[in-house]
């Protein structure tokens, strides 16, 4: 279920297109092929913030989630395994919520602990900058800041596909 919010940035996100298209510009979303979008935001637990930026060198999974989305909820502890399979020098899970009250979301996360950071975007930009328009919706960076996979929604199953994508962006050593 989408809240409110998300509804309302769809068809303010389908009239930018419709007005790009006419206008001849393109409307803009990370996709597959593009640098991700930089962003800094305040972290969840209340340290300083997160970056996606201070993790250039690293395979990164960017994860949007929201304590009111039950994929979302299914996700995180199964996140937090795969963050545990691989070097953290090598790779990192970072995410950023979306709950309009950061409350709702601390309140999850004293429950289900992860071991990576979570930033608070309740004004929902750092999502309309990558042009979110479901939850979740995950994106698997690589060590220069290229978008390789994008992952929407989330199931038990989808695990084992997404391990074998970051052992593969892992094992290659460009930067």
């Amino acid at each position: 279920m989408m809240g409110r919010r998300f509804r309302s940035r769809r068809g303010a996100a389908a009239l930018a297109l419709a007005t790009g298209l006419l206008l001849g510009t393109q409307a803009s979303a990370a996709g597959v092929g593009q640098k991700a979008p930089e962003f800094t935001a305040p972290a969840l637990d209340g340290a300083k913030s997160v970056s996606l930026g201070a993790h250039r060198g690293k395979v990164v999974y960017l994860d949007f989630w929201a304590s009111w989305c039950p994929p979302c909820l299914t996700s995180l502890p199964q996140l937090e395994e795969l963050r545990k399979q691989f070097p953290s020098d090598q790779f990192q899970i970072l995410a950023v919520n979306v709950d309009q009250d950061p409350e709702k979301a601390r309140k999850f996360l004293e429950r289900t602990k992860v071991g990576y950071p979570s930033a608070t975007d309740p004004k929902g930009r750092i999502p309309e900058t990558f042009g979110i328009e479901t939850m979740p919706t995950s994106f698997l960076i690589d060590r220069r800041g290229v978008i390789r996979y994008v992952h929407h929604g989330f199931r038990k199953g989808d695990v084992a596909p997404l391990r074998e994508r970051i052992q593969k962006l892992v094992a290659t050593r460009d930067k």
